[in-house]
C-alpha cells in the first residue's frame, strides 16, 4: 500500500442509516430497480404485507439533502483559475521560488518525471472496490461492477460492519482535491449521501489505495432488499473521473458460495 501524499480529511453529511424523508421525490438520476414490482424473500415473508418505507421514516433528515448533487461536483466562487500546465513546465516556471519549489519536491516525493509525459490535464483511473468486513475474506470488485444473475453488484448482510477500500492510479499530472461522492436510493426516495474528500495526489505508477471509516449496514426486516447507488469521483475543476450507477443488496444472511 502506498502512502498517500498531500493533506487528507474526510467527513460524511449523512451516515449509512435507514430513517428517510417520505416526502422527498425521487431523485432525477436514480435507476429503476433490477426487478420492479417483484417482491423480495423478505417481503413475502410478511404474509402478504406490501413492503413500505413509511412504516420506518421520520422526518429528520436535513433540508441540504434536496440539493442537487451535482452542484457539489462544480468549482465553487467565483475565482478564475489558470490554465493547467504540464507538471515539467511548471516545475521549470517555479525554480526561482525556493519555498514554492520545495512544496512542490514535498508533494512529488519520488515521482519520475521523466515518465509523467508533457499531459497538462491530470488522469485519475479508479481500479477496484474492496469491502472489508470482520471475519470474512475481502471482497475485491473491479470497476466497472460486474452484476450477477439478480442484477446486484454486491451483497451485504444486515446489521454487519464494513468498509470501503478504493484503489485508483493518477497520471500525467497532480489531481487537486479529489472527493469521492455516493448516493443511495430505496424504493425510490434517498437514504444516503456521503462526500468525502481524499485529497490531493501526484502522479506515479504505483496505485493509491484509500480507506474509509467503518460502517454498520442497516438491520431489520424493512432494511433489507434492493438498493440502487450512484458514486462519482471529482476533482476541484470539477473534472469527472468515474460516474457509475449500480445495484446492491441488503440480505438476511450472507451470500453462499454458490451464489456468489
Amino acid at each position: 500500500m502506498s502512502a498517500v501524499i498531500g493533506a487528507l480529511s474526510g467527513s460524511k453529511d449523512i451516515p449509512f442509516n435507514p430513517e428517510m424523508d417520505n416526502e422527498e421525490k425521487k431523485h432525477e438520476g436514480e435507476p429503476s430497480g433490477p426487478r420492479e414490482g417483484e417482491e423480495t424473500e423478505d417481503e413475502r415473508d410478511t404474509h402478504g404485507r406490501k413492503f413500505s418505507c413509511a412504516s420506518v421514516v421520520s422526518s429528520d433528515v436535513n433540508d441540504e439533502d434536496d440539493d442537487d448533487d451535482d452542484d457539489d461536483d462544480k468549482p465553487t466562487g467565483d475565482i478564475a483559475l489558470g490554465p493547467q500546465v504540464p507538471l515539467k513546465e511548471q516545475l521549470e516556471l517555479d525554480k526561482d521560488d525556493e519555498s514554492l519549489r520545495r512544496w512542490k519536491e514535498q508533494l512529488l516525493g519520488s515521482v519520475d518525471l521523466s515518465a509523467v509525459g508533457e499531459h497538462a490535464e491530470p488522469e485519475v483511473k479508479i481500479m477496484s472496490l474492496t469491502i472489508i468486513t470482520p471475519g470474512r475474506s475481502d471482497l475485491v470488485l473491479s470497476i466497472p461492477f460486474t452484476a450477477n444473475d439478480k442484477g446486484y453488484a454486491f451483497a451485504l448482510k444486515d446489521g454487519s460492519k464494513y468498509r470501503l477500500k478504493f484503489t485508483f492510479v493518477v497520471s500525467n499530472n497532480i489531481v487537486s482535491g479529489l472527493k469521492y461522492t455516493n448516493t443511495v436510493w430505496k424504493t425510490g426516495v434517498r437514504v444516503e449521501n456521503t462526500r468525502v474528500m481524499l485529497g490531493t495526489f501526484s502522479p506515479q505508477t504505483e496505485p493509491y489505495t484509500y480507506e474509509l471509516e467503518e460502517e454498520t449496514t442497516p438491520s431489520g426486516l424493512f432494511a433489507r432488499g434492493s438498493y440502487s447507488a450512484r458514486s462519482k469521483f471529482v476533482d476541484d475543476d470539477g473534472k469527472c473521473y468515474l460516474d457509475i450507477s449500480y445495484y446492491f443488496e441488503i440480505r438476511k444472511d450472507w451470500l453462499s458460495s454458490s451464489e456468489n
